[in-house]
């Protein structure tokens, strides 16, 4: 199957944009294809107002996403593969998603694997002992992101 994140940014920024709030993207700006002003990039990330009064001639696809827009005054042609986005979210009140890595999230070819006790475990587990160390899922409940200026 294709990624779904394409599809999910998308429609994440129709209702943030619909709902007249301010989108915002995290970017990150290591990957490859991301042509972002490099003088804004902290971290490795870049925080970007997609909103349609800071963007123009604003393109989202499949692939990627493309504007331009002003830093410090002089006009940027942005280009930024829909992979290399890590987040959308409102400003005013932070509603939106985080993506999760697509290496984590698109791997066709780890099928489960049947160990010679029969059990069925994913391509990653190699003993029971590692279920000790394994991470702790986060709480569910309200998502919460953090504007980074």
């Amino acid at each position: 199957m294709t990624p779904n994140q394409p599809y999910l940014l998308k429609a994440f920024y129709d209702w943030i944009v619909d709902n007249q709030l301010t989108p915002y993207i995290v970017v990150d700006a290591t990957m490859e294809r991301v042509d972002v002003p490099q003088e804004f990039v902290k971290d490795g990330q870049i925080v970007l107002n997609v909103s349609p009064a800071a963007c123009m001639n604003f393109a989202l696809d499949l692939e990627a996403l493309s504007f331009q827009a002003r830093f410090g005054g002089q006009p940027r042609q942005i280009y930024i593969p829909c992979h290399a986005v890590l987040a959308v979210y409102a400003r005013e009140n932070g509603a939106g998603t985080v993506f999760s890595l697509e290496e984590e999230t698109e791997k066709p070819d780890s099928a489960p694997k049947s160990n010679s006790d029969g059990v069925t475990r994913p391509s990653g587990d190699t003993s029971d002992g590692d279920s000790q160390n394994a991470p702790v899922p986060p709480k569910k409940g309200k998502p919460n992101l953090k504007v980074i200026k």
